[in-house]
């Protein structure tokens, strides 16, 4: 049989390659791409709504992103910086609304305030000296703060009700916060490609072999439902299957990725079933996360817009987990295990066995202690309301790290090839609220020649007025391109 020939190989069919392939077709509409998925449908795992936070990361809410130093000094730089690249995202999300790539904007983002919510001394003070240092950037200019019972109860209503009047609260308030369907948002996006005459779907397919070979990467394929095995040869690899792509970037057996491990966290979401109480909510709350707590197991009490349907949820819990897929394998930690990631991955397990009890911890809790955990931000909670539903699987970054051997890292890194003829996207949050800066970093690591001989710079900036130029530090240019990207995505009605 002879191999498939294409530009582009994507594997994974969840937000980031759908991303990338959105740009790249885009950026060159010639080109002939291919997707790959194991799964029967795309944005199953990580992009699917149930499995991922849900909130267009932007700093607001998320206290995670500004942590407090031991001299009581807050650093504001990483909530500034997720913030601009979430203005990214929506930048490009609003392009293709206007070209009708994008369907109506409510399909997939929805307004949905953004709140942080603190209680007891020491809480409050920390959220006050965050508010004031934010509000003086004007990516946070329209955040408010109150300790007013009144106030907070004007915008949280659900969580306020029942509460001691003398209970000492503070939260901030961003009313322009957005709730995205990361899963309908993939899927439309693919939805796109599959109606261009050079790309293709393959379904129900892994991968088995990833080699370079001359200019090209021949990948093995094997489809799960006929059994048919192939190959296609491609100039580019992108591996973007969540927490699927260390195995994949290993398999490649690339110099680039010797030294990385994985630390595999599973979640669980409390979801409403009574719609008189989800009706009472409209907001996204997050509070403080419990010491020794990885990022992405802050509480917050979330309203989310799921394939239409007002839903609302909290958590998420965290969990211990072996697999680094929800449909994956228990023995995916174990197989992740090489010779050039073996000291870092024992330096990550000496160093952090509290966060280890701690998941185990979680997983082991009673849906009264879970219930008590909720009841934090609903007074009145009542356990027959809520019912316990599993969430996505994460794979925290683990790299090598001379003095502890291994470091755990909470964030989001792109791995790419010398050669810019394959790159992978590991780690979690703020993950898919970033995909589009994620994906351009990805452009501008492996397609340097066509950004510049080809123009593909000068395409870029008119897909995402703001491409080159910092929004961090250019305050007219941002508010020339919020006041386009609210108004387009329907995000300031």
């Amino acid at each position: 049989m002879k191999n498939i020939e294409t530009d582009i190989l994507l594997v994974g069919g969840g937000i980031m390659s759908a991303t990338l392939g959105v740009l790249l077709h885009q950026l060159d509409p010639k080109l002939n791409i291919t997707m790959v998925e194991q799964l029967p449908e795309v944005a199953l795992e990580s992009s699917d709504a149930l499995n991922n936070a849900g909130t267009g990361h932007a700093g607001y809410c998320e206290l995670n992103y500004t942590p407090q130093a031991g001299d009581g000094s807050i650093v504001i730089q990483r909530a500034l910086e997720i913030n601009a690249a979430f203005e990214v995202s929506l930048q490009f999300w609003s392009s293709l609304v206007k070209q009708n790539v994008l369907p109506t904007p409510s399909h997939f983002i929805n307004k949905t305030p953004h709140l942080s919510l603190v209680w007891g001394e020491k809480n409050v003070a920390f959220l006050k000296h965050r508010f004031e240092l934010l509000k003086q950037h004007p990516l946070f200019k329209e955040m408010q703060y109150s300790e007013d019972h009144a106030q907070l109860s004007n915008w949280m209503p659900l969580v306020m009700a029942h509460r001691n009047p003398k209970e000492k609260l503070a939260a901030t308030f961003v009313a322009h916060g957005a709730d995205v369907d990361f899963g309908a948002l993939t899927r439309q996006l693919v939805s796109y490609l599959k109606t261009q005459e050079n790309f293709t779907l393959f379904n129900n397919t892994q991968v088995k072999k990833l080699k370079k070979i001359k200019n090209e990467w021949h990948v093995s394929l094997f489809n799960k439902t006929s059994k048919h095995a192939k190959t296609i040869n491609a100039k580019f690899v992108f591996l973007g299957a969540g927490g699927g792509a260390l195995p994949l970037l290993q398999l490649a057996n690339v110099t680039e990725s010797e030294g990385y491990g994985g630390f595999p966290v599973s979640g669980q979401w409390l979801i409403c079933q009574n719609p008189d109480v989800i009706q009472q909510h409209n907001v996204k709350v997050y509070g403080k996360a419990a010491v020794g707590a990885p990022p992405m197991s802050v509480p917050h009490l979330d309203t989310r817009k799921i394939n239409g349907k007002s839903a609302l949820l909290f958590g998420p819990f965290a969990g211990f987990t072996t697999k680094f897929l929800k449909q994956g394998s228990a023995l995916d930690l174990a197989k992740s295990l090489k010779v050039n990631n073996l000291k870092a991955m024992l330096g990550v397990g000496r160093h952090h066995m509290d966060l280890t009890k701690y998941l185990v911890k979680e997983a082991r809790q009673t849906h009264e202690q879970r219930m008590h955990a909720l009841r934090a931000f609903i007074p009145q909670a009542d356990a027959a309301d809520w019912k316990l539903a599993n969430a996505g699987q994460r794979v925290q970054i683990i790299k090598k790290c001379e003095q502890k051997w291994g470091k755990l890292e909470f964030g989001t890194e792109i791995v790419a090839t010398q050669d810019g003829s394959l790159a992978a996207l590991l780690g979690a949050s703020p993950g898919a609220s970033v995909s589009v800066q994620a994906m351009i970093h990805v452009i501008e690591q492996c397609f340097g020649a066509q950004l510049k001989h080809q123009a593909w710079d000068e395409k870029l900036k008119m897909l995402i007025p703001s491409y080159g130029q910092s929004l961090i530090e250019d305050g007219e240019l941002l508010r020339k391109v919020r006041q386009h990207t609210l108004t387009t995505l329907q995000l300031n009605e």
